[in-house]
C-alpha cells in the first residue's frame, strides 16, 4: 500500500484548500514528512512547500449488552496537511 490513503473531504478541509492553499490527506501511520512530500508531488505534479502531520489516537468504547461488556476501538489515523506553492492547486473533484 502506498503512502497516501485518501484526501480528507470535510467542511474545514475544503475551506483551508480554497482560502489558504492547504490540502489534507489521510496517510500511512509509518510515513514521515519527506515520504509524504514526495508522494504528493509525484501523484499530483505540484510543488509542496511544507507538510504538517498529526496522529489521532484510537477511541475506545465500551457498552453493556446481554452477553456482558463489549469493548471496541477505532483505528489510529495519521493526517497530513500540505501547503502548496503560490498559484498551484490540486483538483480533488475532477
Amino acid at each position: 500500500m502506498g503512502v497516501l490513503i485518501k484526501p480528507v473531504i470535510s467542511e474545514k478541509a475544503t475551506n483551508n484548500s480554497e482560502v489558504l492553499g492547504q490540502y489534507s490527506f489521510y496517510v500511512d501511520t509509518k510515513a514521515n514528512k519527506i515520504e509524504i512530500k514526495k508522494a504528493i508531488e509525484a501523484a499530483y505534479g505540484v510543488n509542496v512547500v511544507s507538510v504538517s502531520t498529526l496522529v489521532s489516537a484510537p477511541k475506545v468504547k465500551t457498552r453493556y449488552t446481554k452477553t456482558g461488556f463489549q469493548t471496541g476501538k477505532t483505528n489510529k489515523l495519521k493526517k497530513a496537511i500540505v501547503s502548496l506553492a503560490e498559484g498551484q492547486e490540486i483538483e480533488l473533484f475532477g
